[in-house]
């Protein structure tokens, strides 16, 4: 036999052991719920309150009785003549204009028009500083401006030179082109500065050259 007699007694004990423990738990009964307090409502009677009657409300005596001419307050005594006139006096002299003040005063200084001033000879002086140099008889220094085929288009860029304040003039050279210089100058600090008015001031691109004399 696959198990023996020692198996058997020990799941016997077993099942009798469960038997004891459930079997009383199944047979008896849920213990019952406590019960919960119901919410009682109960009404008070009123109390009752001691009513006393109120007398009739009557004028104060000094209203008088009804129908009786009632009496105006005695009227303001009226201002005395001297009153009057100083009152008169005090108006006069708070409508009289102010006097003028006197001419040596001077005004104080308007701090705008001060500013302006300023900005004007700030103005004055860069554009003192932007003008080209003046050219210089029997200079050394030139500003090769352009080269053209066509000798009106040479007298043009002249005019525009001359009109922006640049000296100018023109030379013809052997390949059948007439050159376009600014100046002469008598330095080459002052042919630089010519060259770099030229390229701010008539967005033109120049180069510094020996003058030809």
């Amino acid at each position: 036999m696959k198990y023996g007699w020692r198996e058997r007694i020990s799941g016997a004990v077993i099942l009798v052991a469960l038997a004891v423990i459930f079997i009383p738990l199944l047979l008896s009964e849920p213990a019952p719920r406590s019960e919960r307090p119901q919410p009682s409502l109960t009404i008070e009677q009123p109390v009752e309150v001691p009513r006393s009657e109120v007398p009739e409300p009557r004028p104060p005596e000094s209203l008088g009785e009804l129908g009786a001419p009632m009496t105006t307050p005695q009227a303001e005594e009226a201002p005395s003549e001297e009153v009057a006139e100083e009152a008169a006096e005090q108006l006069v002299r708070s409508e009289a204009p102010e006097p003028d003040a006197p001419a040596d005063v001077e005004p104080p200084p308007d701090p705008i028009a001060e500013l302006a001033r300023a900005a004007d000879e700030r103005l004055a002086e860069s554009a003192r500083r932007s003008e080209p140099a003046p050219a210089a008889e029997g200079g050394e220094w030139a500003v090769q401006v352009g080269s053209f085929g066509e000798s009106a288009n040479a007298e043009r860029l002249l005019e525009q030179l001359r009109e922006q304040g640049f000296p100018a003039y023109s030379q013809p050279r052997d390949d059948n082109l007439t050159t376009v210089y600014a100046g002469p100058y008598a330095s080459s600090e002052e042919g630089e500065q010519a060259m770099n008015e030229l390229k701010s001031r008539a967005n033109l691109q120049g180069l510094l050259v020996r003058a030809r004399n």
